[in-house]
Order: structure tokens, then C-alpha cells, then sequence
């Protein structure tokens, strides 16, 4: 065994190390019973939140035999509302018209207002969730589900968006990391995300392999502030916050 070699086994450990090596490691490329794994994607549109698909995918691309796809209403790279970063899609809305599971990004206001407009998007994601086995969005992508008439009863989304939630779709707004109905599962803020990944992953691949992937990626947050909580913020801090988003988006 090689010097390069040695150190890679001692850093990575167990499966990492001999995936790296190019040895087998336990688990393949297919579900524990031999199926086919889930085709998940991911909406992409201009202005969405980087973290809300990157997020998910981080969790949901860990999963026995998933593929993760970035998908956007055309194919290339779709800049975040930011302007500053962008993810490639990899295929066109045009592409794709199956999907065991969906996810809608979120946006700030520029994103979400024009994902909300735009037919070709409302179309498909409507096309697509007749054959889902789970539709989902992050923060404010709740909004676009609900322009593609596809919320009921409740739902969850970015904590400033909650009074449009309502008035707009007739649903109730429930602030709680994620909120499922059906098979509709929405999330709120950006991070939120990565917690309704975790509970789809136990859906599709069980409570252990979720465990591990929450271990592979280490999610154990432990903030040095304790302020990610809307509902315990005051007017100042969310005033604060909005203005951040705002300035970061200009």
C-alpha cells in the first residue's frame, strides 16, 4: 500500500476509504430490495435561495440508488437571487415529465413573483405531481405550489411570507420546520430544507439509512445564536433581516 494510500484509508475510515480506493463498499447503486432507486428533481428558477435545493440534495444524493437532478425551464446555469452564484440544471423542464419526488425551490421576491407568473413552470410542476410520490417545496417555493393550485389545508413556508400564504391561497399557515398533507410536504425558511430531507429520506429509504445520512453529513446544529426562531424574534431583529435579504439581493 502506498503512502497516498495510507493516509486516504486513515482520513476518510471504513466505507469512505474504500470507496475512495475504488473498492466495494456495502451498499450499491440500487434500493435494498433491488429496485430501481427514486428520481428526485429539483426546480430551478432565476433568483432561487442557493441553500434550498443544495440542501436536500446534499442529504437526498446520499440516498441507496437515488439520482438528484437540477432542473430549470431551460438547461444551464440558473443564477441565485444573489446574482453573485449560480447551479447548473441539467435538464429542461421539456425533459422530465416523471418523478418520484419534486421539490420547488424558494426565491426572494424577484425569483418568487416571476416563478408564480410563469406558465411554462406552473404547467409542468402541475404535469408532474399527478405522477409524484411526493411533491415538496422549500420556503417560499410553498408559494409556487400554491399558484400551481396544488396546497391544501396547511402549510408551512419562510416566516414573512406567512400572511400571503393565507390570504392569498386559503390555507393555514403552521410555523414548523415542515408541514406535510398527503404527499405534499412543504418547508419553511432556507435551512428548513435540510430537516424535511431528513424525513423524506427516512420515507424512502428508512428511519436507518436516514440516521446514517444525517451522520455522513454531520447535521447536529448547534448555533452560536439562538435567534432562528421567527416567532421568538422581536421587530427589530426581523426588520433587521428582511433588510439583509433585501440588500443581498440587489
Amino acid at each position: 500500500m502506498t503512502t497516498t494510500q495510507t493516509t486516504r484509508r486513515t482520513v476518510l475510515g471504513g466505507v469512505a476509504a474504500a470507496v475512495a480506493l475504488g473498492l466495494p463498499a456495502a451498499i450499491g447503486t440500487a434500493a435494498a430490495d433491488g429496485r430501481p432507486g427514486p428520481k428526485i428533481g429539483i426546480l430551478l428558477y432565476d433568483g432561487f435561495s442557493l441553500l434550498d435545493p443544495t440542501g436536500p440534495a446534499e442529504l437526498l444524493s446520499r440516498l441507496p440508488g437515488a439520482t438528484v437532478t437540477m432542473i430549470g425551464e431551460r438547461r444551464g446555469p440558473v443564477r441565485t437571487d444573489t446574482r453573485r452564484t449560480a447551479v447548473f440544471a441539467d435538464r429542461a423542464v421539456s425533459e422530465v415529465d416523471r418523478l418520484d419526488v419534486l421539490l420547488v425551490s424558494g426565491a426572494g421576491n424577484r425569483g418568487t413573483v416571476a416563478a408564480m407568473n410563469n406558465p411554462v413552470l406552473l404547467d409542468w410542476t402541475r404535469r408532474v405531481d399527478r405522477h409524484t410520490t411526493w411533491t415538496t417545496s422549500v420556503c417560499t417555493g410553498a408559494l409556487v405550489l400554491g399558484a400551481a393550485g396544488l396546497l391544501r389545508e396547511r402549510a408551512t413556508t419562510y416566516w414573512a411570507s406567512a400572511a400571503y400564504l393565507e390570504a392569498t391561497f386559503g390555507v393555514r399557515y403552521v410555523p414548523q420546520r415542515y408541514v406535510r398533507v398527503g404527499k405534499v410536504i412543504t418547508a419553511a425558511g432556507v435551512s428548513a430544507g435540510i430537516d424535511m430531507a431528513l424525513f423524506l429520506a427516512g420515507e424512502l429509504a428508512g428511519a436507518e439509512i436516514a440516521r446514517a445520512v444525517q451522520l455522513a453529513v454531520e447535521y447536529g446544529p448547534h448555533p452560536p445564536f439562538d435567534s432562528g426562531d421567527a416567532t421568538a424574534a422581536s421587530p427589530q431583529l426581523k426588520e433587521l433581516a428582511l433588510r439583509l435579504l433585501a440588500e443581498s439581493q440587489q
